[in-house]
C-alpha cells in the first residue's frame, strides 16, 4: 500500500518539523510549506491526500488558501490547526470546506485520527 502524502502549511518551522516527524513515524509521506503561495503552486502540479493548515500567517493566509482550494475540483481535505480557539474562525473555516478544525496544542492521537478519516483509512 502506498503511503498517503500529507502537506503541512504553517509559518512556524519548529511546528512543521515536529508534525513531519510525527507523520513520518506513522507511515505518511510529508511535504512542508512555510507560506500559502508555496503550497498553492505545488498543489497545482502534485496531489496531496490531506492538507494540515494554519490559518494566521503572513502573506497568503490560511483562509485564502481554503478559498482557493474550495474552487478546485478534487481538492484534498483540509485539517485546520490553529492557535486561535475562536468560534468565528471555526465557522468561517468550515464554510470554506475545512474537513476538521483543531486548536494548538493538538493531541497526536486526535490529529492522527482526523488524518485517517480525511484520507479514508
Amino acid at each position: 500500500m502506498q503511503a498517503h502524502v500529507i502537506a503541512i502549511l504553517d509559518d512556524e518551522e519548529r511546528f512543521r518539523r515536529a508534525l513531519a516527524r510525527l507523520l513520518k513515524a506513522h507511515g505518511y509521506e510529508v511535504a512542508s510549506f512555510g507560506c500559502g503561495q508555496q503550497l498553492l503552486s505545488e498543489i497545482a502540479v502534485r496531489g496531496f491526500d490531506c492538507v494540515l493548515l494554519d490559518l494566521h500567517m503572513p502573506g497568503t493566509s490560511g483562509f485564502e488558501v481554503l478559498q482557493t482550494l474550495k474552487g478546485m475540483p478534487a481538492a484534498p481535505p483540509v485539517i485546520v490547526i490553529t492557535a486561535h480557539d475562536d468560534p468565528e474562525c471555526m465557522q468561517r473555516a468550515r464554510a470554506l470546506n475545512a474537513f476538521d478544525y483543531q486548536t494548538k496544542p493538538v493531541a497526536s492521537l486526535v490529529l492522527l485520527g482526523a488524518i485517517e478519516r480525511a484520507c479514508g483509512r
